[in-house]
This record gives structure tokens, C-alpha cells and sequence, in this order.
């Protein structure tokens, strides 16, 4: 690749990243709260903006789609954090995902589910709804699927086709369907590996997210 073919590329890099500003810019038209230097790439969808909170410098990749079913549903996602294209967030309630996460493609990430009890058809009962929360410096693998009422801790890795519906300690390393710990990051660091203690860890963004 000579030098021409780098700047072309360059410049198209550019081009697209200012038309993922101008997306952004629409979104918050529309009520969103987005922060500085927001990228939405083409294709994106959003239901009912005014429920959604974007941090600066985070990025939706081609093709997210942002599902809030219902005008009290609430998505927080913090500063720096990146979603992969054809992730979907389907929410009810409330998701927060934290800073400096990263969702790769193709994931679904949901806060409620159907009845399923066996007197009625399913369609005929209420979903059920319980606030997801995601920490910060999180890695969620390729088409992870993520469950109401999970809370995720800071630090953990989620490998890829996973199914998440228990919670997940910060720092640990999970795979499977169901995901089950396969190992833990903090000593790696020299940190000891913590408690199950998400609560303080993202309270402060769940907090933001019920002030929205």
C-alpha cells in the first residue's frame, strides 16, 4: 500500500466518523443525551431516544439497534464503551453498561421476559422485567446473550456464544451455556480476586440512569 492509498483510506475514515457525529447529533434532537464525539454508524435504530444515555467517545457499530419497548425503559451506556454491529438491546426497564466495555457483534443483551406458566398460552401473559447492569472494562464476546436481572461486575471477559443468566463477579472469566466461571483475571495484576460486591461497583451509574 503506497501513501496515496493511506491517505485515501484515512480520509474515508474521517468521512464516516463525521457522519457517525451527525447521527449522534440527530439522536440527541430527537432527546437522547449523548456525549462528546459520539459515533453512530449507518443503519442504527433507536426507539424512543429520550430514554437513552450515550458517554463520550463511546460507539455503536453498523446495525445496533437500541429496542426500548416502553416510554419508562432507560439505557445508560458510559463513557469510551464500544457496541459491535447487529448488537441488539432490547429493554423494558433499565440496562446500564458501564465505561471502557466492549460488546462485540451480533449480542442481545435483555432486561425482561414472557411468563411461561403452563395454564396460558404465552402470549396472553405479562413480561417480566428486572434492570440488567454491566461494569466497567468489560469484554463480551461475540454473540452473547445476556439475561434479565444479570449484574456484571467490572473486569470480566464473557466468551463468545455465551448464555448469561446468573450473576457474574468482577474480574471473572466466563464461557458456556450456561456461562460458568473458567477463570479470573485479577491475579494477572496482582489483585486479590473480589466478592460478588456489584452493588458498589455501578451503583453510581445506576443511580444516572434512574435520574434520567
Amino acid at each position: 500500500m503506497n501513501v496515496w492509498h493511506q491517505q485515501l483510506y484515512s480520509l474515508r475514515d474521517r468521512i464516516r466518523a463525521w457522519r457517525g457525529y451527525a447521527r449522534a447529533k440527530l439522536w440527541a434532537l430527537q432527546g437522547a443525551k449523548i456525549g462528546r464525539r459520539v459515533v453512530i454508524d449507518a443503519d442504527c435504530r433507536v426507539d424512543r431516544p429520550w430514554g437513552v444515555t450515550i458517554g463520550e467517545r463511546s460507539r455503536l457499530e453498523r446495525g445496533v439497534w437500541l429496542k426500548l419497548v416502553s416510554d419508562a425503559a432507560r439505557l445508560h451506556i458510559g463513557n469510551f464503551s464500544f457496541v459491535g454491529a447487529g448488537t441488539e438491546l432490547d429493554i423494558s426497564n433499565c440496562v446500564v453498561i458501564g465505561s471502557h466495555t466492549v460488546v462485540a457483534p451480533g449480542c442481545f443483551i435483555t432486561d425482561h421476559d414472557h411468563g411461561t406458566a403452563a395454564d396460558r398460552r404465552i402470549d396472553e401473559q405479562p413480561c417480566v422485567a428486572t434492570p440488567v447492569t454491566i461494569g466497567s472494562d468489560v469484554w463480551i464476546g461475540a454473540g452473547v446473550c445476556i439475561l434479565r436481572g444479570v449484574r456484571i461486575g467490572d473486569g470480566v471477559v464473557i466468551g463468545a456464544g455465551a448464555v448469561v443468566k446468573n450473576d457474574i463477579s468482577p474480574y471473572d472469566v466466563v464461557a458456556g451455556v450456561p456461562a460458568k466461571v473458567i477463570g479470573n483475571r485479577a491475579p494477572r495484576f496482582g489483585k486479590s480476586s473480589p466478592t460478588l460486591d456489584i452493588k458498589s461497583s455501578i451503583e453510581g451509574l445506576s443511580v444516572a440512569s434512574r435520574a434520567d
